[in-house]
Parts: structure tokens; sequence; C-alpha cells
């Protein structure tokens, strides 16, 4: 979606779709994002590019072990504005919600918590009425240079 003019005006790439609940589905719901993210001229191999796919991964890897229902697959949603990439994973387990930054990681699981904790801009989980999302935004790029395609390396300090 494209506004017509003014300096307001950016264009709006989403990606939506739903995968089955296992570790294939997984597996492709983050490469098809890294294609799609290619598409929309975010290259292979760049810090956002790179980061994102980690993010998809570790969320639709939960979204299969900690959020299956039988019959139910998962829900990727992308979506590019301005240089930020926001990933919406949705599953159907509405109980088993992710600590949003917990005070220790004392626990023997959510290691992977720590990855979309280390590598997202912010993050979070919001109810749905069936199930959760939880939602992770990454990319705060370094202004456009030309020769690199207008993507640099991410320094996103928090």
């Amino acid at each position: 979606m494209t506004t017509p003019h003014g300096p307001a005006s950016a264009l709006v790439r989403v990606f939506t779709q739903r995968f089955s609940s296992t570790p294939r589905g997984a597996r492709l719901a983050r490469q098809l994002a890294l294609v799609e993210l290619h598409d929309w001229g975010v290259p292979e191999g760049t810090a956002l590019a790179d980061g994102a796919g980690l993010l998809i991964a570790e969320l639709a890897a939960n979204a299969v072990a900690h959020g299956w229902l039988p019959g139910r697959g998962f829900e990727l949603r992308m979506t590019l504005l301005g240089g930020v990439v926001r990933v919406e994973v949705s599953d159907a387990r509405r109980e088993r919600r992710p600590v949003v930054r917990p005070s220790a990681y004392q626990a023997e699981s959510g290691y992977g918590l720590r990855i979309v904790d280390a590598l997202a801009d912010d993050w979070g989980v919001v109810e749905r009425i069936v199930g959760k999302t939880v939602w992770a935004e990454i990319g705060r790029p370094t202004p456009w240079a030309p020769g690199d395609g207008g993507w640099r390396a991410l320094a996103s300090p928090r």
C-alpha cells in the first residue's frame, strides 16, 4: 500500500501465511519469509535479514513446541515499514505464554527467548480470540549509503 504524497508517505509491505505446527512448518516459515524480504529489497546476508530470520525461526519453533493443538497450525505475519521488520507468530494456546523480560533466566528452558530478547529492538505477547500472538521488531538501520544496496549492518544499542 502506498500513500500518494507527502513526507509521511511510506511503503508498507505485509506477508501473512499459515503453516502446519511441525518442525517442517517452522523451517518453511523462515525460508519463505527470507524470500519475501529479498523480494522487498532486503538482501540475504544483511543484518536485518539474518536477524529477522533468527527471530522467525525461534518464534515459529516456540509456536510448534508450546502452542500446538491438534488440527491447528500457526500463522506468521511479517511487516516491513521504514526499515523496521515486525514479525508476529500466532498460535492457538493462550495459556502457554512466554515470560516477557524475566528478571533472571534461571529455568532449564527458555533459552530461545534470550535470542529474541537479544536480537529484537522490542517484543511482547498479546492475546487473540483464540490463542496468542508473540511479536518482535527489529531494524533500526543506519542511513542509506550509496553502493551498499541501502542496508548496512544494524547497530541497535538498547
